[in-house]
């Protein structure tokens, strides 16, 4: 089966309205729609700052019932299903974090995406396990963070929502085993992986993450990355990079995978908009592989 194209909506210019994304998103030629839950007042992080992506405010914590209406209502006239829903405020409110009230913003934030994705008609919402740092200590993030999906996995199963952990440049969860086993842990059907190609990169092969944790995978992030560069300015557009598209593709096959490939790049410096063009053709070549 072809797997579909998904577009998260970080990867379009700032300053659009929420209709104007689903415009372009859908004039591009996806088939899925990502949104992202910030604050009013967005606060820098890695997202923001080092991956350059646009985290406006058009959802946000204070979101009313008649806008998640509104929003739905978008879904539908533009045929864009909202399969999932991503945030950066974990990076801001660490499930993981040392203060017991920060630790506890991260919960609230958890649930209020899950409440949100079902209010959309999505499955699937994304969450950032955990921040170790050099006062933030592996082993004691690692129970944190395990504590943390424990608790709100009931919550997920609920509402019939799934919580994907993703694999991202937080010095956590650095191995597709440990992974695994941390996600079986916590023993829920509703707890899985948001798993995102282009973050491994620097540390070992996507083809290989994604046999490993097989149907735990609920989702797929896709950007590119050169190994050359090796840092956070590696991160490129899709096939200008050094992943290998084909052993991805049948990977996620193999495990019978058949979600979208939701692309996460930041827009261009000019004409911004032009990037979601592009990645929807690069996607095209990248599905059918």
């Amino acid at each position: 089966m072809t797997l579909l194209k998904g577009m998260n909506v970080w990867s379009l210019p700032a300053g659009l309205t929420m209709e104007e994304q689903f415009k372009i998103t859908k004039e591009a030629g996806f088939d899925t729609i990502e949104l992202n839950l910030s604050e009013a007042q967005a606060a820098d992080n890695i997202v923001t700052k080092e991956l350059a992506l646009n985290d406006s405010p058009t959802l946000t914590m204070d979101v009313t019932a008649e806008e998640l209406e509104n929003i739905k209502g978008l879904s539908e006239k533009y045929e864009l299903p909202i399969t999932s829903l991503s945030t950066a405020l974990h990076w801001n409110y660490p499930l993981t974090a040392a203060d017991a009230v920060t630790r506890q913003k991260g919960m609230d934030v958890v649930k209020k995406m899950i409440d949100i994705c079902l209010a959309l008609g999505g499955d699937t919402v994304l969450v950032v396990p955990g921040l170790v740092t050099a006062d933030a200590a592996y082993d004691v993030c690692y129970d944190r963070s395990l504590a943390a999906f424990k608790e709100l996995a009931p919550y997920a199963q609920e509402k019939g929502i799934h919580i994907g952990i993703e694999n991202v440049w937080n010095k956590f969860l650095l191995s597709p085993l440990e992974t695994r086993d941390f996600i079986d842990k916590i023993a829920s059907s509703h707890v899985g992986m948001y798993f995102d190609a282009g973050n491994v990169l620097q540390f070992g092969f996507p083809e290989q993450w994604v046999r490993i944790l097989g149907n735990r995978i609920k989702k797929v992030h896709v950007k590119d990355f050169n190994t050359s560069i090796g840092n956070i300015t590696g991160f490129t557009t899709l096939l200008n990079g050094s992943l290998n598209w084909k052993h991805l593709v049948t990977a996620l096959h193999e495990i019978g995978y058949e979600g979208p490939l939701t692309c996460e790049l930041s827009a261009y410096q000019e004409n911004g908009q032009q990037l979601a063009y592009d990645t929807s053709h690069a996607l095209d070549y990248i599905v059918n592989l």
